[in-house]
């Protein structure tokens, strides 16, 4: 049986009297496309920088398939391309021998680093580039190396840190079918991400933390499910007031114009009861169209009720 990814358990970090990391266990499987979401200050580099050693973590164990990423530090890096957010790259060497050196720090012999960091650019599509220095590349070939770094190692997780921020619509959605490719070839994909579309879009799974722990994981499609939609309703004529539904699940009814908003959860399930019962109470229905919640509501939403529980237990105390 392949261990995970990714296996965290009571992961702890403090900073002072910052809990960066808040016992926080999550289990990644081999092969996934899975996505980190939260707030600025959750925890989530904290954790990346746990992953990869940059980050020494006061309690828990984290495992990269199956070795312990301080006991077995080597093996367990050895099997992690990162491609951090931030610029961290050594600027005096032409970028085609930055990557040789990347490979020979993981061990690879001088032809094979050579053949590795040719193989890399290529990949990325700036292979054209390969003499020139890193400060020299444009802001977009600065992204797509930082990248081919992660990817000279040939790692079986690869881990990206908002790899498309700052980035051109053009840009994204190239690394968008990059990066789906490598997880088609069976590279697991941490990735963390401020744009909820990329979520929605790549990943099987996400999880979203807050204030170092994680306060949900599940499909980005289960997820949505959980929000609340808007079914607009249109009438042929307008209500004075909204009237009451006697549908389970509904929310709320309000009148705009001629239109009710019917907020529900799972509303394209409640649409045809909402619209029977209206009819019944003798409107008639001309339009019918159902506005789904977005990932990003939900995110939302739930951060907001973690906040909120985490303050009601604070008081508590």
């Amino acid at each position: 049986m392949t261990a995970p990814a990714i296996d965290v358990r009571e992961l702890r970090k403090s900073y002072g009297d910052v809990q960066a990391l808040d016992g926080l266990s999550l289990t990644v499987e081999s092969g996934e496309f899975f996505g980190l979401l939260g707030p600025n200050g959750a925890g989530k580099t904290t954790f990346i920088n746990s992953l990869v050693g940059l980050v020494h973590a006061d309690g828990g164990t984290a495992e990269v398939f199956g070795f312990d990423v301080e006991a077995d530090y080597r093996e367990a890096r050895d099997r992690i391309g990162l491609a951090p957010q931030e610029y961290n790259v050594d600027r005096f060497f032409p970028i085609h021998e930055v990557l040789e050196h990347k490979a020979g720090y993981h061990g690879v012999p001088h032809d094979e680093a050579e053949e590795r960091a040719a193989e890399a650019l290529k990949t990325v599509g700036i292979w054209d580039k390969r003499d020139t220095r890193f400060d020299w590349l444009s802001g977009g070939m600065k992204r797509r190396f930082v990248l081919a770094r992660a990817l000279v190692s040939d790692p079986d997780l690869l881990i990206l840190d908002e790899p498309t921020a700052g980035v051109d619509v053009e840009l994204r959605r190239d690394l968008w079918e990059l990066i789906t490719d490598l997880n088609d070839d069976g590279t697991t994909i941490l990735l963390t991400t401020h744009y909820i579309e990329e979520a929605e879009r790549l990943c099987d799974r996400v999880a979203i933390m807050n204030e170092g722990n994680k306060v949900e994981v599940a499909t980005p499609q289960d997820l949505m499910e959980r929000g609340t939609d808007t079914v607009e309703v249109g009438l042929s004529e307008a209500p004075t007031t909204a009237p009451t539904l006697d549908v389970e699940g509904v929310h709320s009814v309000t009148v705009e114009g001629d239109t009710l908003l019917v907020t529900a959860a799972g509303g394209s399930t409640l649409a045809p009861a909402v619209m029977r019962d209206l009819e019944s109470q003798g409107y008639t229905v001309t339009s019918l169209d159902v506005r789904r919640a977005s990932l990003e509501e939900v995110f939302v939403d739930l951060t907001r009720a973690e906040r909120e529980q985490n303050v009601e237990t604070e008081v508590a105390q």
